[in-house]
């Protein structure tokens, strides 16, 4: 956030509450968030998504009315977009959501346009040790970019992931 602040660029951070709930509930909150760059800026926002924050940005580009529209593009960092294997223990809400081939993700995908996946960058890693395995980082259409040997918090903050996230922000 500090290099965001330094580069002039508005922006609005997201904890995505309550932790353990269904990931459709964020939609509120990303909403919210958008709503103030749009304010800020009188632009569609790049969404910039680590883990299931990817998940709840492709719920709330389901659910808010004219979404697509709303999000200039959205960039993810080792989000499950294909699940998990590591939610396979899981009971929450959003634990269940994002194992693999849950009905959840299923639905998803189907509700996305095709097109949609085109507007996404995807970051993942081999060494991820949350979402796994790696190809489940990766959407089909996106631009899914592989980077070796980073675990999964240390993709937000890797120099060159950085770098490119910068340059994707900052591009027309």
């Amino acid at each position: 956030m500090a290099v965001l602040r330094e580069r002039g660029h508005a922006f609005a951070a997201v904890t995505l509450e309550p932790a353990f709930g269904s990931i459709d509930s964020y939609v509120a909150a990303i909403d919210a968030a958008v709503r103030r760059v749009e304010a800020a800026t009188g632009r569609a926002p790049v969404l910039l998504c680590h883990s299931m924050g990817g998940l709840a940005a492709r719920a709330w580009l389901r659910a808010a009315p004219q979404a697509d529209a709303r999000a200039h593009r959205v960039i993810t960092l080792g989000t499950p977009h294909g699940g998990t294997w590591a939610a396979r223990w899981s009971h929450t809400p959003n634990g269940l959501q994002m194992q693999q081939g849950s009905e959840w993700l299923r639905q998803l995908a189907r509700d996305e346009p095709p097109q949609r996946a085109a507007r996404f960058t995807c970051w993942y890693s081999n060494c991820d040790n949350i979402v796994f395995p790696a190809s489940t980082a990766r959407l089909a259409g996106a631009d899914n970019r592989f980077i070796a040997g980073v675990a999964h918090v240390e993709l937000a903050f890797v120099p060159g992931v950085v770098q490119a996230c910068l340059e994707e922000i900052a591009r027309d």
